[in-house]
């Protein structure tokens, strides 16, 4: 999905301004979302997909980079 398109449709919230708004409020629950222009509070179809958002912008907020470089370094001897 391009980051200008709509992710929730009921209040044209682009996938772009989720991201933003997670990146910078850094809500711990999904419901939180909702507080970036309503999103998932109309019909409810994009729901799953802010909490797979939510989840992966977290994942990737917590990985040390030193231990990220570490673990490429190691999958790449091995392959």
């Amino acid at each position: 999905m391009n980051d200008d398109q709509d992710l929730c449709l009921c209040f044209h919230v682009s996938t772009r301004k989720v991201r933003q708004f997670i990146r910078v409020r850094k809500p711990i629950k999904v419901s939180q979302l909702s507080e970036c222009y309503g999103a998932g509070t109309g019909c409810g179809w994009c729901r799953k997909i802010l909490e797979r958002m939510l989840a992966d912008e977290t994942a990737a907020s917590r990985i040390d980079h030193t231990e990220y470089r570490d673990a490429r370094a190691k999958y790449r001897k091995v392959t």
